[in-house]
C-alpha cells in the first residue's frame, strides 16, 4: 500500500535509530510502536504488500506520522508501553488498569489488625498481595483468622488508654475470636508472635507458624491438656489442609514468575503464575482481543510488564513458553526450560492458558447457538410456523438471454449455511426464458428426489420472486402431494417484500427483524451461487464450441485442454512442443494451423 505524498516526505525523514512511532488520523493517535530501526520499520507499513485486513484498514487511516528518538530498544519498549497506557490507541491492544485489586493490610498501630482494603495509603502499614481476585484474598483471610484471635475493633490501644479503661470488650471477645487487648486481657508480646507467623503466611512460608502449633501441642499433650492439645491440632490440620490446597512445585523454585499465551484469530490468552518457597501464591488469567493480528512475542512482553506492575513482582526470574526479545529488566532473567522442574511449572502455567482458550471458544460456540435459536424462533413466530425452521431451502433461476438456462438452490441447517447440501440444477424440460416453470420444475426434482431417498423434507422453503414463483412452487408440493407438509414463501427483489401462498397482500416484517435479513443472506447467497455456476457453463459452452470447430480436434481433446488450461487464451499461449506434450504431434499442427488463420483473418 502505497503512502500518501506528505507522508512519503515524512518517512523519507526518519531516522535508522531506535525509538517510538505514533501514528494518528483526523481525531487524534490511532497507533503506538516501537522499533530497533524507525525508518525500516515505518516504511515497511506502506511496502509490503501482504499485510491482514486490519493492518490495511490502519494504514489508510495515517493521516501524520510522529517519532521520538530514544537511546536503546529497551528505552523504546518502555515509553511504547506509558504511551499505550496514557493514549489507549485504537489499534493497539490496551491493557487493563489493575488499580482496583485487593489487597490485605497490616495496619501499623498497637495491636495491628488485618483488615482487606482496595487502597495503599503511605501511613507505615504492610501491604500484602495485590490478590488477583476477592475469592483467593477471602480464603487466606479466613484461614489467619481462625488461626489466631486478631482484633477488628478500630480503637486507639495506646498505653494511655487502655490503663485509663476507656474501651470495654465486645462480643467478639466473649465468642472466643478476640483474647480482649482493649482491656489489657492480652499480652503485647504474644499478639506480636501472632503478627510475625502471619507476616511469614502472608510471604507464602508455612514452616513457621506449622512449628509453632506443632510445638504447643505436644506440650499441652505432655501436661495432659488434651482439649488444648485438641484445639491446637485442629489449627494444624487447618494449615496442613491449606497447604495441601496450595499448589506446590519444589521447595528450591522461590519468587518465578510463569507466564504463558496462547492465541486464537481475534485473542490472544495469557495465564500467570507467582511462585513463592516452592508454592504458586498467584495465579492470574486473562483474554486480550487482537488488534492487527500481532504474534505472540509481540503481545506478551507489554503484558509482562504490566503484570508484574499490577502484582508488585520483583522476581529475577521469568520463564515463558514462547521466545522473547530482551526486556527492559536490569537483573531479570527470561527463558523458556525444556526440562526439569521448571519445565513443569511452565507446563502448568501452559495447561491453564489452554483451558481459559477452550473454554472461552466453547463460550463463544454456547452464545453463537443461541443466537441461530433466537433466530430460528424468531422466524416461527414472524410466519406462524408450526415447529423451528431446523432446515431451510432457498431457490433461484438463472438464465442469460434465454441461453443455458440454470437454478440454485441453497440449504441453510441452524440457521448457517450448509454448504454441502447446495445443488445447481441444469433446466431440462424448459425452453427459453421462464422462471416460472422453471421454478416448478427444480422444486419438483427437488422433493421428488429426497421423497424417493427417505429423506428429511425442511420445515420452510424460499423463492426467489413474487407471486407467480410461488405459486409455482406451490403448485410442484401439490403435484407431490406434499402441500401442507413444507411451508413455502417467496420474496420478491424489489421491496423486499414477503409473500405466503393463497394472500394476495405481502406479509409485513420488520425491516430490522432478523428473519428478514436471514431470508436477505440467503436469497443473495443462493444468487450468487446459481450465477456462478451459470456463468461457468456459459463460458465452457462458449470455449468448447470454439475448440470443437477446429476440424480434427474432437470434443475429448478440446475437454483435456480446457480442463487444465481454463481458456483457450491460455492454450494460444502454448509453445508447439508443450502442445505436443498435451496431443501429441499431429493434433497439435492441427490447433496451431487453425489458430494461424484465425490471426491472419483478423489482420
Amino acid at each position: 500500500m502505497a503512502a500518501k505524498a506528505h507522508l512519503q516526505e515524512q518517512i523519507r525523514q526518519l531516522p535508522h535509530r531506535p525509538g517510538v512511532y505514533k501514528y494518528f488520523d483526523d481525531e487524534g493517535i490511532i497507533y503506538v510502536g516501537k522499533a530497533v530501526d524507525l525508518r525500516k520499520r515505518v516504511s515497511s507499513y506502506f511496502t509490503k504488500q501482504d499485510h491482514n485486513k486490519k493492518t490495511q484498514q490502519l494504514v489508510k487511516n495515517i493521516k501524520r506520522i510522529e517519532f521520538t528518538i530514544v537511546d536503546n530498544e529497551s528505552d523504546a519498549f518502555l515509553l511504547e508501553n506509558n504511551l499505550i497506557k496514557q493514549h489507549q490507541p485504537k489499534y493497539n491492544i490496551l491493557l487493563k488498569d489493575g488499580k482496583t485489586y485487593p489487597y490485605l493490610c497490616l495496619t501499623n498501630e498497637r495491636f495491628p489488625r488485618l483488615i482487606p482494603t482496595r487502597k495503599k495509603i503511605n501511613d507505615g502499614s504492610r501491604y500484602y498481595g495485590p490478590y488477583a481476585n476477592l475469592t483467593a484474598m477471602n480464603v487466606v483471610l479466613e484461614l489467619i483468622r481462625a488461626l489466631y484471635p486478631l482484633r477488628t475493633c478500630t480503637y486507639n490501644l495506646t498505653p494511655e488508654n487502655v490503663a485509663a479503661g476507656k474501651f470495654k470488650v465486645c462480643l467478639e471477645y466473649h465468642l472466643g475470636n478476640c483474647k480482649g487487648p482493649c482491656e489489657a486481657l492480652q499480652e503485647e508480646e504474644t499478639y506480636n508472635q501472632y503478627i510475625q507467623q502471619i507476616r511469614s503466611i502472608l510471604n507464602g512460608n508455612l514452616t513457621i507458624p506449622k512449628a509453632y502449633f506443632r510445638e504447643r501441642m505436644m506440650a499441652a499433650a505432655q501436661e495432659q491438656q488434651y482439649e488444648l492439645a485438641h484445639t491446637l491440632k485442629k489449627k494444624l490440620d487447618r494449615l496442613d489442609d491449606f497447604q495441601a490446597k496450595s499448589t506446590v512445585v519444589n521447595a528450591s523454585l522461590s519468587n518465578i514468575d510463569v507466564f504463558s499465551i496462547a492465541s486464537n484469530e481475534k485473542s490472544s490468552f495469557i495465564n500467570y503464575l507467582k511462585v513463592m518457597n516452592g508454592s504458586v501464591i498467584l495465579t492470574q488469567s486473562l483474554e486480550v482481543q487482537k488488534k492487527l493480528d500481532e504474534m505472540d512475542e509481540e503481545i506478551l512482553p507489554p503484558l509482562i510488564m504490566q503484570m508484574r506492575e499490577e502484582f508488585e513482582s520483583d522476581s529475577k526470574e521469568i520463564l515463558t513458553n514462547v521466545a522473547l526479545p530482551s526486556l527492559p529488566l536490569p537483573g531479570v532473567t527470561v527463558s523458556t526450560p525444556q526440562i526439569g522442574d521448571k519445565r513443569k511449572l511452565l507446563e502448568l502455567s501452559i495447561k491453564n492458558v489452554l483451558y481459559l482458550r477452550k473454554e472461552k471458544e466453547s463460550m463463544n460456540d454456547r452464545s453463537k447457538d443461541l443466537n441461530e435459536v433466537r433466530i430460528m424462533e424468531t422466524i416461527k413466530k414472524d410466519l406462524r410456523l408450526t415447529e423451528l425452521p431446523k432446515h431451510i431451502e432457498c431457490f433461484d433461476n438463472s438464465n442469460f438471454q434465454g441461453d443455458n438456462p440454470v437454478a440454485a438452490m441453497v440449504c441453510f441447517r441452524n440457521a448457517k449455511p450448509s454448504k454441502k447440501d447446495y445443488r445447481h440444477y441444469h433446466i431440462k424440460t424448459v425452453i427459453g426464458p421462464n422462471d416460472f416453470d422453471s421454478m416448478y420444475e427444480v422444486v419438483t426434482r427437488r422433493y421428488r428426489r429426497l421423497v424417493d431417498e427417505g429423506a428429511s423434507l425442511p420445515q420452510l422453503v424460499i423463492v426467489d420472486g413474487g407471486k407467480g414463483q410461488l405459486s409455482m412452487a406451490v403448485k410442484a408440493l401439490k403435484d407431490l402431494n406434499l402441500w401442507g407438509q413444507i411451508p413455502v414463501i417467496g420474496i420478491a427483489k424489489r421491496l423486499e417484500e414477503i409473500y405466503v401462498p393463497n394472500d394476495p397482500l405481502p406479509l409485513y416484517i420488520d425491516k430490522k427483524s432478523e428473519s428478514l435479513r436471514l431470508f436477505q443472506r440467503m436469497r443473495d447467497e443462493v444468487h450468487r451461487f446459481g450465477i456462478t455456476f451459470h456463468r461457468n457453463r456459459r463460458d465452457a459452452a462458449t470455449l468448447k464450441t470454439e475448440l470443437t470447430e477446429v476440424k480434427g480436434l474432437g470434443p475429448a481433446t478440446a475437454d483435456k485442454l480446457l480442463s487444465k488450461f481454463k481458456s483457450v487464451k491460455k492454450i494460444r499461449e502454448l509453445s508447439e512442443a508443450e502442445l505436443v506434450a498435451e496431443i501429441g504431434k499431429a493434433k497439435a499442427r492441427v490447433l496451431l494451423s487453425y489458430f494461424e488463420q484465425q490471426e491472419q483473418a483478423a489482420e
